[in-house]
């Protein structure tokens, strides 16, 4: 075990690194000029060389690097040329909305996936069995561009049950702040709920028809002892995989549902910094996601060693 960590967590820090060099150049390869943005009207020559030189991009691209780096361990990611605000107050503003849609949408993606996988796979092939499996199949065909505008339309717009757009922080009004959370959770758990359920389903199946389910059954135990006793653990190590890919996927998810629903988080924050070629904000909030997308996949490998220790390789 503790080889297979110091092994993944030296992996870690090789992927962090080529993370921070490719988002470093990211400002050098887009298209225009930064310091025509921060200049405006006031773009000359002269004022062009003064702003090159605070800015440090005068410097060779190493140096400029390594100075960017250690601003970066220093917890400072830049400031908006815009409005003049930090990309670490930016992140930390947005972030609880990222963190909360994900954390409403897996939440309803288990409530339904787990007891629809567990009631199916009893009775494989069967009426149910089959339109659970039809419908999962259709909600994997939905992004959540196309999901979210139906929900609008349906229940904002025609039944008027949850607003269409507008946040109220969960501190300051939590009824209020679920209530508005509600569509674009529902928007972006579409597809977990598919994946979720059928890979379960599958496995669950083929647990039940292992010798020691046979053995649980010839000793009399009740079929829902069996299922949660002795199947569902075994047969989650695919769920809990799919799980971790899948909520790191959904950082990109939030992105849009946040830009149709007006929800000022990290993804709103991103494409309002692209619309207006504010590349340090861009390069910040680039910088963390794909760390935290790294750092979350690292977590949940530990987490998988944890629950089936046959993943551990020396």
């Amino acid at each position: 075990m503790g080889k297979y960590l110091v092994r993944r967590f030296l992996q870690l820090v090789v992927v962090a690194f080529v993370i921070s060099v490719l988002t470093f150049l990211l400002v050098h390869l887009l298209p225009g000029d930064p310091t025509t943005v921060i200049l405006g009207p006031n773009d000359t020559a002269a004022n062009r060389a003064i702003l090159l030189k605070q800015l440090g991009l005068n410097y060779p691209l190493w140096r400029q690097y390594l100075t960017w780096l250690g601003a970066v361990f220093q917890g400072n990611l830049g400031t908006s040329y815009l409005n003049h605000e930090s990309v670490t107050h930016i992140l930390a503003t947005g972030a609880p909305v990222d963190f909360e849609l994900i954390l409403i949408s897996q939440f309803i993606a288990f409530a339904v996936a787990i007891p629809l996988a567990l009631v199916t796979s009893r009775k494989p092939n069967k009426a149910l069995d089959n339109v659970a499996t039809t419908s999962t199949f259709g909600l994997l065909a939905l992004p959540p561009f196309v999901v979210a505008p139906i929900l609008v339309a349906v229940f904002a717009v025609g039944l008027g049950w949850f607003p269409a757009t507008g946040y109220t922080p969960f501190t300051q009004n939590p009824i209020q702040n679920i209530h508005e959370m509600i569509l674009p959770s529902v928007a972006i758990t579409a597809g977990s709920i598919a994946v979720y359920y059928r890979l379960l389903r599958s496995d669950l199946i083929s647990t039940l028809q292992q010798d020691f389910i046979t053995m649980a059954r010839s000793k009399g135990l009740s079929s829902r002892r069996i299922m949660w006793r002795h199947a569902f653990r075994p047969s989650s190590f695919s769920l809990l995989a799919a799980a971790g890919i899948n909520i790191g996927a959904l950082i990109a998810g939030t992105f849009v549902v946040e830009l149709l629903f007006v929800l000022p988080g990290i993804g709103y924050a991103l494409v309002q910094a692209v619309e207006q070629r504010d590349y340090l904000v861009v390069q910040g909030i680039a910088l963390v996601v794909a760390i935290a997308y790294v750092v979350l996949q690292f977590i949940i490998d530990f987490i998988f060693t944890i629950v089936d220790p046959r993943v551990v390789r020396e």
